[in-house]
């Protein structure tokens, strides 16, 4: 007898769980690491949030934040990755959560994943947005560098990436293999630059043990409220892993290769992004400047390096970004594409179409409009100038992707042995790991709604909405009116996840809850 090809056996599986095999099933296992590991990106996020760092804690936000918060995220990532190999759809973390738990735990689950993957999306290409204004300035002076310029450069990219996804589909898998290459030798020529590049270095004692606290808030609330804060670095550079999942219908071998490329994905991003990190810090000679700056790690460079080498950094650090935020309108739309499958999202007739190319069309162009419209108020200045729109974009992005994550990994260790794994499984040490999970996100997503500088604090003396980190309002909204819509009709037609394949037995564990 002829023994079944991979593609074949993933086909199979895919009809166990209920779905017949629409995406066109192309990518390998070192392209589905590829994806997160893109979206995760050292050039993006060590980049733009660095000064959220910087000024909440200082060099030990950074140096010692970075690997604490590491390896709690590994931690869900390793819990998630049991998770993909008993469940490989493109719905993710929302599938796993109907699955496991019920239809309404698969529609909170599927809409705090969404809303988190568009602000992901919209905070990428922001970031890019930024720093490519920054770069065309350095070569052409009279480009000025404006929050009108960003906007403008941040709606043109959002553009190009839903083109690129819409017309390159069969590229998409071969441009994730470049831009990791992209990230590892680009990142190592960043760090190079800012070894030889400067004429002197800081201090060990400087790296590890200098605080700074340039929040506004009073010094007495240094370790429990500021440098938190300064933790969103971390937790925001190291996030959309679940991509792996979302394009694992697209994978070959998915019950194993999107396990491993979550997990790997997550490990290899925190190596490479504390040693680039360092190399910042080794370099911030002049601390006066950065401060001046708003905590912007551009400071550090055009401090320390002559101009070609700081426009090297940036050009560098602007095509990572640029890959990032293709690979982030890649997971977003595949989520979209599921959720939608299932019935959940208004229009879902529209957005859950494939064209003839096997790509979820309207899906990219729906998540791309509400990417652009999320990030309206960047717009307008801040206090201070510090990007503060920005920032609430990038928490709405942590709070609405690790809260999805949450919820699956809590209903997994209430299934405890009840729960069929897939080929990569944890084993017993699932219940510490998932506990620590849980415990994790539930205290990120408390600090990261609250205000980010004393002008945002409600009924202060200074209190103005340009400074309102507004991810409690984005995420509130959401909360009320899909808990709203969940009682007051979806509760009554929305079952979860739909099977489009009827004649294919499964003995899968049916929902719990």
């Amino acid at each position: 007898m002829t023994k079944p090809s991979p593609q074949d056996e993933d086909a199979k599986r895919l009809a166990e769980l209920g779905y017949k095999q629409e995406l066109s099933r192309t990518w390998s296992g070192f392209s589905n690491f590829a994806i997160s590991f893109s979206i995760i990106s050292i050039l993006a996020g060590c980049f733009t949030t660095f000064g959220q760092a910087w000024n909440n804690g200082g060099p030990i936000a950074i140096s010692w934040g970075w690997p604490l918060i590491s390896i709690f995220i590994l931690i869900i990532g390793l819990c998630m990755s049991e998770l993909v190999s008993a469940y490989p759809t493109a719905g993710g973390i929302y599938w796993w959560a109907a699955k496991m738990g019920g239809p309404v735990h698969g529609w909170f689950t599927g809409w705090f994943n969404l809303i988190g993957l568009i602000a992901v999306t919209a905070s990428v290409d922001y970031g890019c947005a930024t720093f490519m204004n920054i770069t065309i300035n350095r070569f052409v002076p009279g480009f000025e560098v404006s929050l009108r310029n960003t906007f403008l450069l941040f709606a043109i990219i959002l553009v190009l990436h839903a083109l690129i996804n819409i017309f390159s589909h069969r590229l998409i898998a071969l441009l994730q293999n470049v831009s990791v290459w992209w990230h590892v030798f680009g990142a190592a020529v960043v760090v190079l630059i800012l070894i030889f590049g400067p004429d002197s270095h800081q201090s060990l004692s400087f790296v590890f043990t200098e605080t700074i606290n340039n929040s506004g808030f009073s010094d007495s609330s240094f370790w429990f409220y500021v440098l938190p804060l300064g933790f969103l670095l971390t937790q925001y550079t190291i996030t959309g892993f679940d991509a792996c999942a979302h394009v694992s219908e697209e994978t070959q071998g998915a019950s194993t290769a999107a396990a491993r490329g979550l997990w790997q994905s997550i490990f290899y991003s925190a190596i490479g992004g504390w040693i680039l990190l360092l190399a910042f810090l080794f370099a911030a000679t002049d601390v006066e400047a950065v401060n001046e700056a708003g905590g912007f790690v551009g400071a550090i460079f055009e401090s320390a390096l002559p101009g070609n080498l700081a426009t090297a950094i940036f050009a560098i650090s602007t095509i990572g970004q640029f890959f990032c935020g293709m690979s982030c309108v890649t997971s977003m739309s595949r989520m979209t594409y599921a959720f939608s499958r299932d019935g959940a999202i208004p229009g879902w007739r529209l957005w859950s179409k494939v064209d003839r190319n096997r790509t979820p069309v309207n899906a990219i162009i729906f998540g791309c409009a509400l990417a652009l419209i999320l990030t309206l108020p960047a717009l307008y200045e801040a206090p201070n100038g510090l990007p503060l729109a920005f920032y609430a974009v990038v928490s709405v992005a942590v709070i609405g992707l690790y809260i999805a994550f949450a919820i699956p990994i809590w209903l997994r260790l209430r299934m405890g042995d009840s729960f069929v794994p897939g080929p990569w499984t944890l084993g017993s040490k699932y219940k510490v790991m998932c506990w620590i999970a849980v415990i994790e996100i539930v205290i990120v997503s408390i600090y990261f709604i609250m205000p980010l500088v004393p002008e945002a604090v409600p009924f202060s003396e200074d209190f103005t909405w340009t400074a309102v980190n507004y991810a409690p309002i984005v995420v509130g909204v959401m909360v009320i009116g899909v808990g709203l819509w969940w009682m007051l009709s979806a509760r009554h037609w929305f079952t979860g996840p739909r099977r489009t394949i009827d004649d294919v037995p499964t003995d899968e564990t049916e929902p719990v809850g």
